[in-house]
């Protein structure tokens, strides 16, 4: 009897010891849950790390001094670079896609950190929208996260249904994946969605429930807005529309592809290709893209450059404040008088194949270009 009593009595020890480090199991479970979803939840600063350099500069000062804000970011960039259409800024600094999230870098630090937020997806691509950020690929699989919110949600779940019945072109994209190929992704102050895929510009004006097919393009169209007008890059040079998209007129064709299109005061100021010289050029216009003029030209390549094949090409223009900025391949130059005369800034020296820009206000980010 007294042995049984004793053998239940071990039972019942064995059981009070086991309850408790089940319970304690479960605790440090659950605590280690939330914890994982209130990171994904908080904006998480980034610390210094010293381990990565060079990627992102950064002035506040016309271009007179320049500070390295890579510091936070993640390590790869530093042998891969930042993807192309993995950032843009405005008015609140300069947002990056990499790794596992979204970087935010804001205007006006004094000190090189970035905010990260965990990114749920796999698209690479990011672009601004009248309502918060998009992300997106080249399947066409759109997320947004809405302004003030911390959630990304699907957009545009129809797009790819609709615009393979509207493209009906067999290309590789389509035998593949029987998708049209994006490439990126447009929204006007009023609303209206443009994508740009390989073969067509497509547009929405009821937040991505239909969409038309509204210009056939080769995939390298570019858009902006200002004031209602819109304009974009083409394979034959910059395009322009006045009435929300639905038709466009060319406006600049130098026989070459358009490279690029930006808003600065009073209009734009755009980047063609010319084939009989080889070189690109740059025009502004200053009446809403209606009439344009040359500028730049000393900053056009020399004919011994062109001899020796010596890479020199304007990539970029923006406007900084005063001062617009072109990005060149071999260095970067600004001008205070609309494009009469330019200066040549002193940067860290850096190897690179030119430069990519990016513009919040009064400040410039220079993303130098590893040829990846």
């Amino acid at each position: 009897m007294k042995h049984m009593f004793y053998l239940k009595f071990k039972k019942m020890k064995r059981s009070f010891v086991f309850v408790p480090a089940t319970f304690l199991v479960l605790f440090l479970l659950n605590s280690f849950v939330l914890k994982e979803k209130e990171a994904k939840k908080k904006p998480i600063k980034e610390g210094k790390s010293s381990a990565i350099v060079n990627i992102i500069f950064k002035s506040a000062d016309g271009g007179q001094t320049w500070q390295d804000i890579s510091k936070g970011l993640p390590e790869n960039l530093q042998r891969e670079g930042v993807w192309r259409d993995g950032l843009f800024a405005n008015d609140h600094g300069l947002y990056l896609r990499a790794g596992n999230g979204v970087y935010h870098s804001e205007p006006n630090s004094t000190t090189p950190f970035w905010t990260k937020e965990i990114f749920p997806g796999e698209q690479r691509n990011i672009a601004p929208g009248k309502n918060g950020i998009l992300a997106y690929d080249f399947r066409g699989q759109f997320l947004q996260k809405i302004n003030g919110t911390n959630n990304w949600s699907p957009m545009y779940t129809n797009f790819q249904e609709q615009a393979v019945r509207i493209d009906r072109t067999i290309d590789w994209m389509y035998k593949n994946y029987k998708e049209r190929e994006v490439r990126s992704v447009f929204e006007t102050a009023g609303g209206t969605v443009f994508i740009s895929s390989n073969n067509c510009l497509f547009r929405s004006t009821n937040s991505g429930k239909t969409w038309k097919q509204v210009h056939v393009g080769d995939g390298s169209m570019k858009l902006v807005e200002s004031n209602g007008v819109l304009l974009s890059t083409s394979k034959d040079g910059i395009l322009r529309s006045t009435d929300d998209g639905q038709n466009w007129d060319s406006v600049i064709s130098e026989g070459g592809v358009g490279i690029a299109v930006e808003r600065i005061d009073g209009g734009f100021a755009a980047i063609v290709n010319n084939t009989i010289t080889q070189t690109n050029s740059i025009h502004i216009s200053l009446d809403s893209g209606k009439t344009w003029n040359t500028i730049g030209e000393e900053l056009q390549p020399s004919w011994s450059s062109l001899l020796l094949k010596s890479s020199s090409d304007i990539l970029s223009i923006k406007q900084m404040g005063k001062y617009l900025i072109c990005g060149r391949s071999d260095g970067i130059f600004r001008s205070s008088d609309m494009g009469k005369t330019w200066k040549k800034l002193v940067l860290p020296a850096i190897k690179n194949y030119g430069f990519n820009l990016s513009v919040s206000g009064n400040v410039i980010y220079v993303i130098p270009n590893k040829g990846c």
